[in-house]
């Protein structure tokens, strides 16, 4: 969705999400054959570069929001994988 706002405030270009695109939004994903991997290589990219910044980092504010913005880049990140990754290419679900 996107879109921009006019002068009065509506905005122009967006439409309403359907119950399919709603449903992809927020309802679980159980992970498949070919997310799950994709899953853990996000998971090991983050944690190893949130250890780099604890180690390099001296302590305060800024290293605090840094691990805070990695960790919604690895929450968007996994969402992008559940969420947007097309029915075909998702793979056989696991048991």
């Amino acid at each position: 969705m996107s879109g921009f706002r006019t002068d009065a405030g509506s905005i122009v270009g967006m439409s309403k999400p359907t119950d399919d695109e709603l449903r992809r939004r927020f309802f679980y994903h159980r992970p498949t054959t070919n997310t799950l991997p994709r899953f853990d290589a996000v998971n090991e990219a983050t944690f190893a570069l949130a250890k780099l910044l604890r180690d390099t980092c001296p302590e305060g504010r800024n290293l605090s929001l840094a691990l805070t913005h990695l960790e919604d880049v690895r929450m968007r990140a996994n969402a992008a994988i559940a969420c947007d990754t097309p029915d075909g290419e998702r793979g056989d679900p696991l048991s």
